[in-house]
């Protein structure tokens, strides 16, 4: 009797079944499961936005003509803090946005290569990088600039008016 359980056609249909219906709550578990850590991601991420980046100050909807958007990939401005791995940069908008470095950051002045050693607080620096879940930017290029020359003077150079343009 037990033999003729196990042959039946009706014990491999159930059994089928049941493991049809466990690989089924196996995949449902891992989609919910990677669905929860790229929900992690984004909330952590949007959450540390507007303090690492300086977004709209009135949210991204509150001004949405003015021009008014954060540099998520990167930023220009003045090295004001450098640590062993990371920089932090003042900037136009006098924002303080922190700069993960790695190994592979390639860090460039004119046509040199340098090190993070060779920076220096005060430099000017523009950054092409990765915005990271903690809202900061995970730096692959970093382009130390020249020091304006000290005799240029924004106000010495005259404006046009429109009546001379004419």
């Amino acid at each position: 009797m037990a033999e003729n359980i196990l042959e039946s056609k009706l014990f491999r249909i159930i059994i089928l079944s049941i493991t049809g219906l466990i690989v089924l709550a196996f995949v449902f578990g891992l989609g919910i499961f990677v669905g929860t850590k790229r929900a992690e991601f984004s909330f952590k991420w949007a959450d540390e936005y507007h303090r690492n980046f300086g977004g709209p100050q009135n949210g991204f909807f509150g001004d949405m003509m003015g021009g008014n958007f954060a540099n998520a990939n990167g930023v220009f401005g003045q090295i004001l803090k450098i640590d062993a791995s990371n920089i932090t940069v003042k900037d136009r908008d006098n924002l303080e946005k922190v700069i993960n470095i790695a190994d592979e950051t390639q860090i460039i002045y004119q046509r040199k290569t340098l090190k993070i050693t060779d920076l220096k607080i005060g430099d000017s620096v523009v950054i092409v990088g990765d915005p990271t879940s903690a809202g900061q930017i995970q730096a692959e290029l970093i382009r130390v600039m020249p020091q304006a020359p000290s005799n240029i003077k924004p106000s010495s150079v005259p404006a046009i008016s429109s009546a001379s343009a004419n």
